[in-house]
């Protein structure tokens, strides 16, 4: 079976040094990074725990409401858990496109700065 990626390198690259790994850890820009990245993931993991949270507790505590008929065999229940899957995956996707956006260029800069020694 072909590939099309290249054979491995026979040249051995210097990993980086101890000392240059808290050099960029503590740079202005791998904060950057590390803002970018958790100014959009906490908020919206706070976000969905509560959401997830708030359907448990009505499914334990608000039994009549969350079996109330919405239509045929279908109850609030059910639509709530279907939509836990549902926002699972709208994050997921929303997330993929924002660190394609912003947090893979940054890290692949840092990178490559790190491997090549620039």
């Amino acid at each position: 079976m072909a590939t099309d990626a290249p054979p491995p390198s026979k040249e051995q690259r210097a990993l980086p040094t101890t000392e240059e790994f808290t050099e960029v850890q503590q740079s202005a820009e791998f904060g950057e990074l590390r803002r970018a990245f958790r100014s959009f993931a906490f908020p919206l993991t706070i976000a969905f725990v509560a959401w997830y949270l708030l359907y448990v507790l009505l499914s334990n505590y608000a039994g009549g409401f969350m079996g109330s008929k919405l239509f045929g065999n279908i109850n609030v229940a059910l639509v709530f858990g279907l939509a836990q899957f549902l926002t699972t995956f709208l994050i997921a996707w929303w997330y993929s496109r924002h660190a394609a956006a912003k947090l893979d260029p940054k890290a692949e800069a840092i990178k490559s700065r790190m491997e090549g020694g620039a």
